[in-house]
């Protein structure tokens, strides 16, 4: 069923190997980290949730029930959440860890790289900038300002991601793509 999801997934990490070696001297992304999985929606498409979903369905039940508590947790918080857009810890990361990290996102992919946003029109920097982690000591947080010049001139964006030719040439048909909790329960 992901054949040809998993052959574009390797040559997308190939071509995000390079962006992120290129970007070497900015990034301070490390085993442990987890910055990125702390606070985010996490947009996914349908194909990506049937991925993780899959990763999920082979964990052992210890892991699994702790994910089942962590979105059960992520429910009751999302029901008393105001805002429009309800930001959160991903329920997969447990101690510090992914636990379906070979199965993870696009957004989760690119995350820790800077890149153009083509649609948008902006250089688009990782969260964790503001935290003094990933392009930090390159960025003007008073004049919100990149003092690099080699930014990536690739749109990392996850719709332009899988509508990319990269996907094309495997065939991937994303479907729709929602924050994950849309995907785990939708009204």
């Amino acid at each position: 069923m992901f054949k040809n999801y998993s052959e574009f997934l390797k040559d997308f990490d190939t071509i995000l190997e390079v962006l992120f070696n290129n970007q070497k001297k900015y990034i301070k992304c490390k085993k442990g980290c987890a910055n990125c999985c702390k606070k985010g929606d996490y947009p996914l498409s349908q194909i990506e949730f049937a991925y993780i979903t899959d990763a999920f369905i082979k964990l052992p039940p210890e892991i699994k029930q702790i994910v089942q508590k962590n979105i059960r947790e992520l429910f009751v918080k999302k029901s008393k959440c105001k805002e429009e857009r309800f930001e959160h810890q991903c329920p997969f990361l447990i101690n510090n860890e992914c636990c379906v990290y070979e199965n993870r996102g696009i957004i989760c992919r690119t995350f820790g790289v800077c890149y153009y946003d083509d649609k948008e029109k902006y250089v688009r920097l990782p969260d964790c900038v503001y935290d003094g982690l990933n392009y930090s000591e390159f960025f003007d947080k008073k004049e919100n300002i990149l003092k690099i010049k080699d930014v990536p001139m690739v749109n990392l964006r996850i719709d332009s991601v899988l509508n990319s030719e990269l996907a094309q040439k495997y065939n991937v048909l994303c479907g729709e793509i929602r924050p994950m909790l849309d995907w785990i329960y939708s009204e």
